[in-house]
């Protein structure tokens, strides 16, 4: 198989997400000589077990806007059992179905994806600003490319998604869209693709029509939308791209064909922004000007 072309696929967690039409398509991927990985959340999953189970599930807000799971240990055992229980079988099992030899992993097996647990952090939980030292998640820190590109090799395409590994040997969430740029970066990958329940970014959350072909984000600092969980994407698709990536697409799921026609364009294209010029009398002369 020719590894040239490296896709990774983010599929997310969103119940718009069709799982069979995007298996279907990394079927036709893989046809064409790709290498495809596959990285899962399953934010719906997660909710609906954690309801079942009487485990109350709650946000975590930064004073930017951004919000991610708080994952206390009852949670992370949800976590657990969701991905690895349910949803990562049925996108196994779907990728089986189109002809894809398809393998399940978390970031825990293998020590596959590593991450810096969260200590002490200031956020707000349920309208109230507290320091929250229970909460089991990671930044993720790295990623074993060498059992990727092994499996790659022998013609598997690896499905990964959270748990990941922290330093101290113990299993931690942490956000999938990060883990999809975090293995973007690790393989050198021509793309990465994230699907999602809406059509790309919009300039108004509130009309899917305000789809931005392009996004710009800012090297540093909170990207310029945070609404409905596109801040993580975004921050996601700005580490992609400092790590070398050179096509980031977020892109809706449900449409047939999803990841060619993300490829094509259609969705939105996050770039990094140009660096404001310095001016005054302490600018320096561009070295392309020298």
């Amino acid at each position: 198989m020719s590894m040239q072309k490296t896709v990774i696929v983010k599929c997310g967690g969103n119940a718009a997400v069709d799982v069979v039409t995007v298996c279907r398509n990394i079927a036709e991927l893989r046809g064409e000589g790709a290498a495809v990985v596959v990285v899962h959340g399953g934010s719906a999953d997660i909710d609906r077990l954690a309801a079942r189970l009487g485990v109350a599930t709650r946000r975590m807000y930064a004073t930017d806007g951004m919000s991610a799971r708080y994952t206390d240990p009852a949670t992370l055992e949800v976590v657990q059992l969701a991905l690895a229980g349910a949803v990562k079988p049925r996108l196994v099992t779907a990728l089986l179905k189109a002809g894809v030899s398809a393998i399940g992993l978390t970031g825990v097996d293998g020590g596959l994806v590593r991450a810096h647990r969260r200590t002490a952090q200031r956020a707000t939980v349920n309208g109230k600003r507290v320091v929250v030292r229970d909460d089991h998640s990671g930044r993720v820190t790295g990623v074993d490319a060498r059992l990727l590109t092994m499996l790659l090799a022998a013609d598997h395409t690896p499905v990964i998604s959270p748990p990941v590994l922290a330093a101290d040997g113990r299993p931690v969430n942490a956000d999938a869209d990060r883990v999809a740029a975090a293995v973007a970066v690790a393989l050198g990958a021509s793309a990465l693709v994230l699907l999602t329940g809406v059509p790309g970014v919009l300039a108004d959350p509130a009309d899917e029509a305000a789809v931005l072909d392009v996004c710009e984000v800012p090297a540093s600092g909170p990207p310029p939308y945070v609404g409905g969980g596109i801040g993580t994407k975004l921050v996601a698709a700005r580490e992609a791209l400092v790590g070398g990536v050179p096509q980031v697409m977020i892109a809706q799921g449900a449409r047939p064909r999803p990841v060619h026609r993300a490829l094509a364009g259609e969705g939105t294209r996050v770039i990094l922004r140009a660096p404001e010029p310095t001016t005054g009398p302490d600018a320096r002369t561009p070295t392309s000007a020298r």
